[in-house]
């Protein structure tokens, strides 16, 4: 009987699902039976990716944006007795599930509940620094809070001077053992001859994304080159609509997301960490457009236009012509950084 492991990620956009597609496949390859949790979109993610594995749909947060990105955190704040009462469901969830199955150990990637004394829980983050303007030592110190209730903290990051997320994932110390495991992504660069001049992806909470997705339908109706536009809609079926030189579909699996990623010149998106990853593995020019008000996207997209490598813009900043400021930068790369998964799972 293999040991089985149950896989929790936050269904807030589509990014923690996607990062936990390298953890579950590492998880077969090491022998362990991945069982996934989660609920909405990123659930179905995985479903579609991992057809044979078991689920289980785990309460939800329900947590969408304000339409005024500069009202984010108030309505964060006002959110706050629903996402503590879903907090308190998913414990109660996971203490079922816990009882009915056998399970060894649990990877949280952001769920604050997932975890159990019973057996070994780890928790994923790339933020010990929780960035929310002048509170953000308040949002910090209430997710390290929660962070100490786990056994483990794995960053997919590198620890050092050469790495993706910055201030967000490094601090000078910390209570809970801590395990810089690489970035996380699903991708691998292929010599792909480029097919696409532009390829949009598009995900997360709305409705922030469904306005980004108008503005740039829109804006894009001028651009010349050849587009592929994905909306990040998870939907039970794919589809595909042709409008001039854009292929627009509702959303990708891994593998052709992967095969299109390569054969596109250049990528449009959010600043979104899971993004920053899949683009630094896949070598790819882009520009970033980071969501209204999630000040965690604001500092990716300001740090990595600083450091020279790809452009950004607020999103109502955004026309056609930011595109041509890509020329001037360097682009993401990988840097090499091999993790022991059997080593990682260890604890289990």
């Amino acid at each position: 009987m293999k040991k089985q492991i149950l896989v929790a990620p936050l269904n807030w956009g589509l990014g923690h699902a996607t990062r936990c597609i390298p953890i579950i496949n590492a998880l077969i390859s090491e022998g362990f039976t991945p069982i996934i949790a989660s609920d909405g979109v990123a659930l179905a993610l995985l479903k579609k990716e991992f057809p044979r594995l078991s689920t289980i749909e785990l309460p939800s947060y329900n947590i969408t944006y304000s339409k005024n990105g500069s009202l984010f955190k108030l309505k964060l704040l006002k959110d706050s007795p629903k996402l503590l009462k879903a907090i308190k469901a998913e414990k109660k969830a996971i203490k079922a599930v816990l009882e009915l199955n056998d399970i060894v150990g649990i990877i949280s990637d952001n769920r604050l509940g997932v975890r159990s004394k019973k057996v070994p829980s780890v928790f994923i983050t790339h933020q010990l620094n929780v960035l929310s303007g002048n509170t953000t030592w308040l949002s910090t110190k209430m997710h390290q809070k929660i962070i100490k209730k786990f056994d483990m903290c794995w960053i997919p990051d590198a620890d050092g001077d050469t790495n993706l997320s910055g201030k967000l994932g490094h601090v000078t110390n910390f209570d809970v053992p801590i395990k810089y495991i690489g970035p996380l992504s699903r991708f691998n660069k292929t010599k792909a001859e480029i097919k696409n001049n532009l390829m949009v992806l598009l995900s997360g909470p709305e409705p922030q994304r469904t306005m980004l997705e108008e503005k740039l339908l829109s804006e894009l109706k001028d651009y010349s080159g050849k587009v592929v536009f994905v909306k990040g809609v998870m939907q039970k079926e794919q589809t595909i609509q042709v409008l001039g030189n854009m292929t627009i579909y509702n959303f990708m699996t891994s593998n052709l997301l992967e095969k299109t990623i390569n054969e596109s010149a250049l990528i449009l998106s959010r600043s979104g960490y899971t993004t920053v990853m899949d683009l630094a593995k896949l070598n790819k020019k882009a520009f970033f457009i980071p969501t209204p008000g999630q000040f965690e996207q604001e500092y990716l997209a300001k740090r990595l236009t600083e450091m020279h490598l790809v452009p950004s813009c607020k999103q109502k900043d955004f026309n056609l012509s930011k595109l041509d400021e890509v020329k001037a930068y360097d682009g993401l790369k990988a840097f090499n950084f091999d993790v022991d998964f059997k080593v990682l799972f260890d604890l289990f």
